[in-house]
């Protein structure tokens, strides 16, 4: 990960925060009901400027964090530590991927250490990063590891066991999706691989991988939250299917989550229908990405609304984590004075409206589509040939 800009703390001001005297304040100002100039102004008479900044900035990022980690209050970050972070549901279901636990697994450019805890938690683990306030917050979130070194992953050796690699996507300032810009660079991951290939390369969802690394490796996406969270390139023994591509949703917030896993050689087109079924279905973001709509197509008998769509279609409802299932009320033009008098007769106040292929701004349109009452809807905007059709549907939720 890259070098973080942390303000005016110093690393013996960061070492102070993960020590006891700061954790009981950290407790304090977490449960204190005053708002955080009455928390400061308190503060100053006993601590340094920079200790009050880390000590109010570290209350808000766990309450951030909540969303990424369910033991976030015990935890600490960095605003662009937390932002780059592997959160806790896809860091515990990447660590259970790492099988042969004899030999430890490095997790390098560890950051704040998201990965690291999870891997941690399941055998020895070993965490590396060049910035040392991110190794001693990666130390500190990660109490099961053996350790964490400050160090470049150039001058890492790594040749037993197994290693995880989270290279730094914006080297620059300024993310990027193109592997080649990435720190370290793809070179340095050569050497990685060739050393030891049992390995394992997070990536962003839309990066491009180089031609040896596609033809080498397992590629996954991974979701949660209906979001496409990260690409994993798996190497040597940790890919299932060298070459093959992977969609894997997690689902819920609990513990164990529920997984689901949609595999195939990818970009197999669905067959298109001829007209719209029953039913409405949208694949999930890890699918999207994976290019594996036809295979999920094929699994449930579905078809692309129109020939290269992401919507499928068909007759019977579909419950799968993979996808959202919408059952179709309404097929007409896009026409919004039309879309708004269905919504008044329908008493539709809740409006959920998704688009592919569509120039519009759903929260304009949402705007410009508002009614009175309690009913809740889903429309969709889609395109058939040139004409943007609108379906008007609603949300199935059910089990499998």
């Amino acid at each position: 990960m890259a070098q973080q800009p942390y303000s005016n703390a110093t690393f013996d001001d960061y070492r102070w925060l993960v020590d006891a005297t700061a954790g009981r304040l950290l407790t304090d100002l977490a449960e204190s009901p005053d708002d955080s100039l009455r928390q400061a102004v308190r503060l100053r008479k006993d601590w340094s400027a920079s200790r009050v900044h880390l000590l109010l900035q570290q209350v808000e990022l766990r309450r951030r964090a909540k969303a990424k980690f369910p033991d976030a209050d015990r935890m600490y970050f960095t605003p662009v530590g937390l932002e780059q972070a592997t959160d806790g549901w896809i860091a515990a279901y990447k660590a259970g991927r790492f099988r042969d636990r004899g030999n430890p697994v490095y997790d390098l450019c560890c950051g704040i250490g998201g990965d690291l805890a999870a891997l941690a938690r399941g055998g020895p683990a070993i965490g590396a990063d060049r910035d040392p306030i991110a190794a001693l917050l990666a130390k500190t979130n990660s109490p099961s590891a053996i350790g964490v070194v400050v160090g470049d992953v150039s001058d890492l050796s790594c040749s037993s066991g197994a290693w995880h690699i989270d290279p730094d996507r914006r080297p620059s300032g300024r993310r990027t999706t193109r592997v080649v810009c990435y720190e370290p660079a793809p070179t340095v991951i050569d050497r990685l691989i060739g050393a030891n290939d049992t390995g394992a390369i997070k990536l962003a969802p839309a990066a491009e991988l180089p031609d040896h690394w596609r033809h080498n490796a397992e590629q996954e996406w991974i979701s949660r939250a209906g979001e496409c969270r990260q690409l994993v390139a798996w190497f040597g023994r940790l890919a299932t299917r060298p070459g093959g591509r992977r969609a894997t949703v997690i689902a819920g917030d609990g513990a164990p989550s529920q997984i689901r896993t949609v595999a195939g050689d990818g970009h197999v087109a669905p067959p298109a229908a001829t007209d719209f079924g029953r039913y409405l279905v949208e694949p999930d973001a890890a699918v999207l990405a994976a290019g594996l709509v036809g295979v999920l197509a094929d699994e449930h008998g579905l078809a692309a609304i129109a020939p290269g769509a992401a919507y499928l279609t068909g007759e019977r409802a579909v419950f799968d984590p993979a996808l959202a299932c919408f059952e179709i009320n309404e097929v007409l033009a896009f026409d919004i004075k039309r879309i708004k008098a269905l919504l008044r007769e329908r008493s539709v106040g809740r409006l959920e409206i998704k688009k592919r292929g569509v120039d519009v701004d759903p929260e304009e349109l949402r705007s410009r589509l508002r009614v009175p009452g309690d009913a809740a809807a889903t429309l969709f905007l889609t395109r058939r040939g040139r004409a943007i059709t609108a379906l008007l549907t609603n949300r199935l939720v059910g089990a499998v």
